[in-house]
């Protein structure tokens, strides 16, 4: 119940956004993925990655956990590539599905395990953004005519790489940001979600939800289904019980990001498809998550 709640704001926004493309020109939506891909959704991933102290032994671990998740979904979801005629630029957009997470609903789903968890859960989300974030430039620049050299620039000065890293960095030191300087990240961080939202809303125009193609109930199946049923899978086969495991399965349950959106408007990748991916991946969520939430919680004991 609370993790349909948590929703609810998120598909109001979204709804909202329709009806306002009516009034807005394109530009003005166009205006606002720029600025969510080079400030505000930066200061979400550092603020999220650099909100709570991490142990370097923690970040071995966790990290390595939570990229076989991420690295298990793209693997999966290259094999939809031929469910649907998409280019390469269009297909990388929409592959983002299969391995993004929504990190915020992550921080409510966990409340139904021990307080604990929600320092266990910004270990594996600061590990695992650079990871998802080298995945998505990677994916959305592969079939443009790119130099190895340009590649690795592309990669390495992404803004969203350099964000988590250096969320990361920051809570691995111990120290304490400033406290101007972390309001002036906190409020940043509290634009990026509802312009984004705003701005899928308005890529949904003309849109129809359903009926899901061939690919999308594939990479939904894939991020949906099958990684948080992998990780349960190896709790049980190794007889893993904890916080630990039963973090890492909600994380692995969790719908995909809106971050999708704004990568894929910034490379110009089919936004409006990718927009539809990630509406339709929060509402199947709360169909999901609830039931993987139950088995989080039988593994945490």
């Amino acid at each position: 119940m609370n993790v349909a709640l948590a929703l609810v704001p998120d598909f109001a926004l979204i709804a909202l956004g329709w009806l306002l493309s009516r009034w807005f020109a394109p530009s003005v939506w166009q205006g606002i993925d720029r600025l969510s891909y080079h400030v505000l959704y930066p200061a979400l991933i550092f603020h999220a990655a650099s909100a709570r102290p991490v142990a370097l032994d923690d970040v071995l671990l966790l990290g390595l956990s939570a990229a076989a998740v991420l690295s298990a979904g793209l693997l999966l979801g290259l094999t939809t590539r031929r469910l649907r005629p998409d280019t390469p630029l269009d297909f990388g957009g929409r592959l983002q599905n299969a391995y993004r997470f929504n990190t915020a609903l992550g921080f409510v789903a966990i409340g139904v395990l021990p307080a604990s968890a929600a320092s266990v859960l910004a270990i594996v989300v600061g590990c695992a953004i650079p990871l998802a974030n080298v995945f998505a430039v990677v994916g959305l620049t592969r079939g443009q005519r790119m130099s190895a050299w340009k590649l690795v620039r592309e990669v390495s000065t992404n803004p969203f790489l350099l964000a988590s890293l250096a969320g990361l960095a920051v809570a691995m030191s111990g120290v304490t940001m400033p406290a101007p300087l972390a309001g002036i990240a906190e409020r940043l961080a509290g634009a990026a979600l509802p312009l984004v939202l705003l701005s899928i809303g308005a890529a949904l125009a003309g849109a129809r939800l359903w009926p899901l193609d061939r690919q999308a109930l594939a990479l939904h199946t894939i991020r949906l289904l099958v990684l948080p049923l992998c990780t349960w899978s190896a709790a049980m086969l190794f007889e893993l019980r904890g916080i630990e495991i039963a973090t890492l399965l909600l994380f692995a349950a969790l719908p995909t990001a809106t971050a999708a959106h704004v990568l894929a408007a910034r490379y110009g990748a089919d936004r409006a498809a990718v927009a539809l991916l990630v509406t339709q991946s929060s509402m199947l969520g709360l169909l999901t998550l609830p039931g993987w939430a139950v088995l989080a919680v039988g593994l945490s004991s």
